[in-house]
């Protein structure tokens, strides 16, 4: 009896120690965090960390018990404050165009308040084509094959049937509870799928690509689409019409000029399908326009009568409209030829051969820089021959008040090529030309200060830098 009183006294005291002394530090660090984790990568500092999340740097720093936020270094797991029932390891991914808040909450199974509240979100306009987005990781993420689409009056059982799915299985790979939020015609993630592709467009279209990724002021963009069968694409872009043509039976491609002198920023794009069997779907998200530094011109001095609007708006519209239309016939498969006799190589590697560049701020008669360059000066003397860039079709040859003796070329697919400020024109409107042609000569008529040839590419309609034609194949 005596051993077991001791024993209990024994029993008591640890107990009580216990309840006495707090855990040790290392223990409440193993417990579950509240709120993600970030996994600091190489070259994070905190301050990149709080900008990536728009937390402060204090919270971070007193979040994380970090006594010198100086010193971080790769692999560290830091807690993101403010995000308290988000769990997991955050990292981050780039949103592709036809995705959207609803497929993304199906394809990484978290809700779509939750992707808006991790990533201060106030609109979906914000997931812009091009843009990241931060996740948090799951522990065991299902492997996505592809998609699938519910068709109309189809249900989600009969689906999964078809395609010999667990209907139950089904719900749970896209973070849905019940089967009466789905509405027909919407695209499913499936792991039993070999259809991939952007989660917000139907499984016909199997991938849209923008390049560049992000647009450039006056550079050309070429939008793609690789279809699984034959269909009909259109859209708009920039209040632009897309022109879309095959480049195989399923694979669809659209040249598009972005002017010099947009406002950066996002804009809609939007895409129209109608497949074979005249089912038609559209879609639109925003795409982010980026700009260029193009440089200053010196401030140039010309005939009021030159900068007059009642002349250069007609004429403006009379040389784009032109250039508006898109025709089928693609006229050229590789990079421009250079149209002057200038050596292309030694031109585009000393700059020597221009005497300004497409793009370049322009002020006229002590006017406010708000005019830009729409072409490439190049180098030459009245009477120096002007080569065809490519194979083509003239659409316009004669004179204009501004731009002189000039010549329009249609390249087909929405590309043309302009040549201004000629002494001599050699072609007439409806002549065919061949890459190298001689089709006039350099002069100084119109609006200019000295002889020289004025190139213009024009894509969509929009004067673009004629500089990427000459070093690039396009598409």
């Amino acid at each position: 009896m005596h051993l077991g009183s001791a024993f209990k006294q024994v029993i008591i005291i640890l107990s009580l120690g216990l309840v006495i002394f707090p855990p040790l530090k290392t223990q409440a660090q193993e417990a579950a965090p509240d709120g993600p984790v970030y996994t600091v990568q190489q070259g994070d500092t905190l301050w990149s960390i709080a900008q990536r999340f728009r937390v402060s740097v204090e919270d971070l720093q007193n979040t994380n018990d970090l006594a010198n936020p100086n010193q971080l270094t790769a692999g560290l797991k830091l807690i993101i404050p403010g995000l308290e029932g988000i769990k997991g390891n955050l990292t981050t991914t780039t949103i592709n165009y036809g995705d959207t808040l609803r497929s993304l909450s199906r394809r990484y199974r978290i809700s779509p308040e939750a992707i808006a509240k991790l990533n201060h979100m106030v609109s979906p306009m914000e997931l812009y084509a091009g843009s990241t987005l931060v996740i948090p990781e799951e522990e065991n993420p299902i492997s996505y094959a592809g998609r699938l689409q519910l068709s109309s009056n189809q249900t989600i059982l009969e689906l999964s049937v078809q395609n010999d799915i667990n209907p139950w299985a089904m719900l749970q790979e896209n973070n849905l509870s019940t089967s009466w939020t789905i509405i027909p015609g919407e695209t499913l993630y499936s792991s039993n799928s070999n259809l991939a592709g952007p989660g917000g467009l139907p499984v016909n279209i199997a991938s849209v690509e923008i390049q560049p990724q992000f647009p450039l002021q006056g550079k050309t963009t070429i939008i793609r689409i690789q279809a699984t069968e034959s269909i009909t694409v259109t859209g708009s872009f920039v209040s632009h019409d897309l022109h879309f043509f095959p480049e195989s039976d399923t694979e669809y491609v659209a040249l598009q000029g972005i002017h010099a002198l947009i406002e950066p920023g996002i804009y809609p794009l939007r895409l129209d399908f109608e497949t074979s069997d005249g089912r038609k779907y559209s879609f639109s998200q925003m795409v982010n326009i980026q700009p260029v530094d193009y440089p200053y011109d010196r401030p140039l001095t010309v005939d009021k009568a030159t900068i007059d609007p009642a002349v250069t708006k007609p004429e403006d519209e009379k040389w784009l409209g032109l250039a508006a239309n898109a025709t089928p016939d693609r006229m050229w498969d590789q990079s421009f030829a250079m149209p002057s006799p200038l050596p292309l190589d030694y031109c585009l590697k000393s700059g020597d051969c221009w005497s300004s560049r497409f793009g370049n701020r322009r002020s006229y008669n002590g006017s406010a820089y708000t005019y830009f360059h729409t072409g490439l000066d190049i180098f030459g003397g009245t009477g120096t021959k002007i080569f065809a860039p490519a194979d083509g079709v003239v659409v316009f040859a004669g004179p204009l008040t501004i731009r002189g003796n000039a010549t329009l070329i249609d390249h087909g697919w929405g590309v043309y090529t302009g040549y201004m400020h000629q002494s001599e024109i050699y072609v007439k409107v409806g002549d065919r030309v061949t890459t190298g042609q001689v089709i006039g000569l350099v002069g100084g008529t119109g609006r200019v200060e000295g002889p020289h040839l004025h190139w213009e590419v024009l894509v969509g309609g929009v004067q673009v830098d004629p500089l990427d034609w000459l070093s690039q194949a396009y598409p």
